[in-house]
């Protein structure tokens, strides 16, 4: 191939048998002029390619598709003549990418090659500036950037043009969406619609709003507790899909449940002017959703003092180990919030894995100087966590050290209370289980039990329920609905035989005695468990208050005649020491926080300690808690200006004239002492003297804590920022567990098959819409509901008052 030479501007070429095809970007110093240009004859005699010339100059300019070179060359000279380019004011620099396009002279071919220089940092940031907030420039990619572009298409201005694989493609501006873009080869139709029909680009969104549509009337109801509102609005198909985002993630459905037939066809029906989106569309907006939300609740953490977290380790179907941390924080607003900040996937769960992906999390969201306190269950591998919580906060910052910084869950302490005491009455529980088992694993049983009950006129919304021998909880709930049956169950068949196991047997009146008794005795701790485990109303002044509730539970049945029940609370007792039994064994915040109730105060501490500990001990026992408090309210007051605190002297004045004469610099010096001392708690009344001090607040207003500080915490600078910290600590962990299936600490199929990525976006995206007034429900079918309707159906009844059938709920 040697001996070819150079095009020159002007037309001129030598000899040589092929084409090549570049894309190359020249300008022009007289009025700025920057064009794309495509396809050159080029190559020196050393082989290489060297410099370009242009042929096409972006869109008007006719293409030749291969045409014989005299041609060829012929169409160059028109072009530059037209354009009135002189050569030497022809800038070209380029990375050429070239590729051979084999004939002869009179052959026809066509290329859709193009290549193209990187575009310095000024080009990219003035391209970036072209872009909405939230696009980027993606990096590596080869973007072309014309500020005088020649294209004539208004539409084109919502495009970025780069090259991939040699190929010329436009990306739209608001969306990830890429088409084709050689109008030669491809045409521009695919480009024109979604520009149209785009639905971020801001065009398309102000016509949306500009239109002139029908308001329909409504009336919704966004929670069963609130009211039902009437009104009317505008059908925006932008709140619709972002509606459908949000049942998407809240109602936990997986992302193909847009492409399913019915969905369609109920959307068609209700709203046939919306477009459903793709599985891989819904699963984008999701994460788009999930990372807007977080930027708000970055932001709401600047506003935070102070924040304490519960962590828990979870288990997907692929055996993976997950670890969910949940925030806990009261807002300026006397709000207690509950969000999930992390949901990622851990080595292990040994404690030092288990404290570094926490301390790594809180640094993440740059809450690692914030951290007040950790909530975990008695997992040994969580004491170790805590232990590299605590070094963390001692070098980031922390209240009183870092000592009281692990708080055990109050729920799982209960969990094994219970446990000690069921075990003492394993066999009557293994007979009723069986019996429930024999009934609900035979259909015609099934039948047979439900003819009984009707014969026996038992009027019961419960249904017979299997338990989880992990979860007490779900064997009082077992024991409890099996005991309202307890005449049906003697009238069944139960199996017998002198083969069977004690435990094995069917119940005998004496089980029943007992298992009457057992359910008395665990319905107080069930309803204490439901009492603390609220995530977005209990704080923690309620712990010590249960905790005392539990102690005199269990004395009561201590001094119980029924010998077994009294071996039973004496084992439970002897859990509850272990833990709660010594002052020392409790974090003393829990403590604090009753004192900080204005409805308890010291004296209800006082009279709680004194009776779980005797009169002597437990006076000792409040005035350490007293001391506690005021260590760490100077501590607070240290850390806060003093210039914020209310002066209780600033009324004060002298009757000295210090304007003027000889003793006026020695009077200022001593206001200057005064105001100095009157800032220490050692001088004047502080705000905590002044709290305890203050009455009771008022039974109205017993039930909640935080109402009162938010209407009275003004009177109290520091102390009001000392509450918010302390009332904020969770109880137990049930906040992080709240967000998974009711089947247990196992993530279900769903979640399991998506990437952990995914599977953090949909988790805490869930968890920050949720509103505080939806509860986490049992989405079973109840069955005997379902009879119902089917007969009333089939005699033809038809009510469409929902509230006006009342359907008894299913026995079995």
């Amino acid at each position: 191939m040697a001996g070819w030479k150079i095009v020159n501007v002007d037309g001129v070429v030598g000899s040589g048998d092929g084409v090549f095809v570049v894309a190359g970007r020249v300008t022009e110093s007289g009025d700025g002029f920057s064009g794309w240009l495509g396809w050159c004859i080029q190559e020196n005699e050393e082989d290489r390619l060297s410099m370009v010339n242009v042929v096409q100059i972006l869109e008007g300019v006719t293409q030749v598709a291969n045409p014989p070179i005299p041609r060829y060359l012929q169409h160059v000279t028109e072009i530059l003549e037209s354009l009135k380019f002189a050569k030497t004011e022809i800038e070209i620099g380029l990375r050429i990418k070239a590729k051979k396009l084999q004939g002869s002279e009179g052959s026809q071919g066509t290329t859709d090659s193009y290549s193209c220089n990187p575009l310095s940092e000024k080009d990219m940031e003035e391209l970036q500036s072209t872009l909405p907030p939230d696009k980027k420039l993606k990096a590596g990619r080869e973007y072309i950037w014309n500020r005088k572009s020649k294209r004539k298409a208004e539409y084109w201005k919502y495009y970025l043009e780069y090259v991939e694989n040699g190929k010329l493609r436009a990306e739209c501006k608001f969306c990830p969406k890429t088409f084709a873009a050689d109008g030669n080869l491809n045409g521009s139709k695919n480009v024109k619609n979604h520009a149209e029909s785009c639905l971020g680009n801001p065009i398309n969104i102000e016509k949306e709003k500009g239109k002139e549509k029908q308001t329909k009337l409504y009336f919704d109801q966004e929670h069963e507790s609130s009211e039902l509102k009437c009104g009317s609005r505008i059908i925006n198909l932008n709140d619709v899909r972002e509606a459908l985002i949000h049942m998407i993630i809240v109602d936990e459905l997986p992302f193909k449940h847009v492409e399913k037939p019915g969905f369609r066809h109920f959307v068609q029906v209700a709203c046939p002017q919306f477009h459903i989106p793709s599985r891989v569309t819904i699963a984008r907006d999701c994460l788009k959703l999930y990372y807007s939300e977080k930027e708000k609740l970055r932001e709401m953490f600047k506003t935070c003092q102070r924040i304490s977290v519960t962590t828990d380790t979870w288990t997907s179907i692929q055996r993976i180990n997950y670890m969910c941390l949940t925030a806990h924080f009261i807002d300026n607003d006397w709000k207690l919030n509950k969000k999930i900040i992390n949901f990622c996937p851990i080595s292990s769960h040994k404690g030092e894995a288990i404290g570094k992906a926490v301390e790594a999390c809180l640094e993440y969201w740059g809450i690692d100087d914030k951290l007040f306190t950790v909530t975990v269950d008695n997992a040994s591998s969580n004491d170790v966590a805590c232990a590299h919580l605590s070094r963390m906060v001692r070098r980031t910052g922390c209240i009183n050290d870092g000592k009281n910084l692990h708080v055990r869950c109050i729920a799982h302490i209960i969990n094994l209370i219970v446990w000690d005491g069921i075990r003492e009455h394993g066999v009557c529980i293994d007979k009723v289980r069986n019996a429930v088992k024999y009934v609900k694993n035979s259909p015609a049983r099934i039948l047979r039990f439900k003819d009984l009950v009707q014969k026996a006129n038992i009027d019961s919304k419960s249904s017979l329920s299997f338990d989880v021998p992990t979860r007490w909880n779900s064997t009082y709930i077992m024991l409890e609905t099996a005991l309202k049956f307890r005449r049906v169950f003697s009238g069944l068949s139960l199996p017998d035989g002198e083969d069977l196991n004690d435990n094995e047997r069917p119940p005998e009146p004496e089980d029943w005695e007992k298992v009457e008794r057992l359910v008395l005795f665990l319905g107080g701790f069930y309803l204490l468990t439901k009492r603390i485990s609220g995530s977005h109303y209990v704080t923690a002044n309620k712990g010590l208050g249960e905790i005392a509730s539990m102690y005199d539970m269990l004395n009561n049945w201590e001094q119980s005649e029924d010998l077994n029940f009294q071996a039973m609370a004496i084992a439970m007792k002897k859990k509850f020491d272990k833990y709660w039994g010594d002052v020392d064994k409790m974090n003393k915040f829990i403590y604090v926080a009753l004192l900080l109730d204005p409805h308890s105060k010291m004296i209800i501490v006082e009279l709680t300690l004194t009776d779980m500990h005797g009169p002597e001990k437990g006076t000792k026992l409040a005035n350490d808690v007293k001391e506690f408090a005021y260590s760490l309210f100077e501590e607070y007051r240290k850390m806060y200006a003093t210039s914020n605190i209310p002066d209780c002297g600033d009324n004060m004045s002298m009757d000295i004239d210090n304007s003027k004469g000889v003793g006026s610099d020695y009077v200022r010096k001593l206001k200057e002492r005064a105001k100095r001392l009157k800032g220490t708690s050692g001088y004047a009344i502080s705000e905590l003297d002044r709290y305890l001090n203050d009455q009771l607040g008022p039974e109205e207003e017993e039930q909640d804590a935080l109402t009162w500080w938010g209407k009275n915490g003004q009177r109290y600078v520091i102390l009001n920022r000392m509450t918010r910290d302390i009332l904020a600590i969770p109880l137990s962990t049930v906040a992080s567990e709240s967000a998974f299936s009711t089947g247990g600490r196992t993530l279900d199929p769903f979640r399991s098959s998506l990437t952990p990525k995914m599977v953090q976006a949909l988790l805490c995206t869930q968890d920050w819409l949720r509103a505080k007034e939806v509860p986490i429900v049992d989405v079973e079918e109840n069955l005997k509901e379902l009879e119902e309707i089917e007969k009333e159906v089939q005699r033809g009844e038809f009510n469409d008052v929902d509230d006006e059938v009342v359907f008894v709920d299913s026995l079995v």
